[in-house]
């Protein structure tokens, strides 16, 4: 494991080389919360209503705050892009033939990038967070912390599974990019990140929840609202696991059978 605990390492001394430009793109990532709150200010407003899809209007925009915590952990932007890139072009033969496991490869540059985010994007949080305080209904209990943490954890790695097995795909097709683009369409509706599951139908809303989307962060972001009690929680971890195995021997099988496939030339 030392090899690639100095990838780790490398990737991460990578990631400082660019800090303000780092910290600065942070900072414009929170710039879409203004509109947010104005907008579902207005939603409220013409509905008439104090509740929406059980959520009072506080507690919707906590959501999209909370929701920015979430896909920090979960989202993975140009991982499987690179995959298919490497693929494509021929890159891919220089892993084959090094003592290095592809797929641990890219999951150690992906745990280097993650740190440095959140060490950068601490204070951008704390400001947000602090300036929006008056929309937070509250956290969860203190026992359920830990659970929530681990959620969190577990929505990274179910990420980086997904973004594997559609990357994958390269192996079998020459251009993947419109794949990606309804991956990542279907991702941001399904995964709750558009809006909350809870204001779909009651039976669109238990099939959507199936899928291993909603684990990456709408269920963590639950959890995180304190609207789940402890043996909830349990069962979103377990579902969260679940997937993350399925989704493991996913991407396993593909890389094996994919290899086969796989040929590159020239120098």
């Amino acid at each position: 494991m030392r090899k690639y605990w100095q990838v780790f390492r490398i990737s991460l001394a990578d990631r400082f080389v660019y800090r303000t430009d780092f910290l600065i793109g942070t900072f414009l990532r929170f710039a879409p919360i203004v509109t947010t709150i104005a907008l579902w200010r207005a939603v409220y407003a013409g509905a008439g209503r104090e509740e929406i899809g059980d959520l009072h209007y506080g507690e919707m925009v906590s959501y999209y705050l909370i929701v920015m915590i979430s896909r920090a952990f979960g989202s993975m932007p140009g991982l499987a892009s690179t995959l298919a890139s490497d693929i494509r072009d021929g890159n891919l033969r220089k892993f084959i033939v090094q003592p290095l496991n592809y797929v641990i490869y890219h999951l150690h540059l992906r745990m280097a990038h993650k740190s440095v985010y959140f060490v950068m994007a601490a204070l951008p949080y704390a400001l947000v967070f602090y300036w929006c305080r008056s929309f937070l209904p509250g956290w969860p209990a203190g026992e359920l912390w830990p659970l929530c943490i681990l959620s969190l954890v577990l929505s990274f790695f179910l990420g980086f599974m997904i973004n594997m097995a559609i990357g994958l795909l390269s192996f079998w097709f020459m251009e993947v990019t419109s794949f990606m683009f309804i991956f990542m369409v279907s991702q941001y509706f399904l995964s709750g990140h558009q809006f909350p599951l809870t204001l779909l139908p009651d039976w669109l809303e238990r099939s959507v929840t199936l899928l291993p989307f909603a684990y990456e962060t709408f269920f963590p972001v639950m959890m995180l609202m304190g609207k789940m009690n402890a043996a909830e929680a349990g069962q979103v971890i377990a579902g969260q696991c679940l997937w993350i195995a399925i989704l493991s021997g996913v991407v396993a099988f593909g890389w094996r059978r994919g290899l086969r496939r796989y040929a590159a030339f020239g120098g």
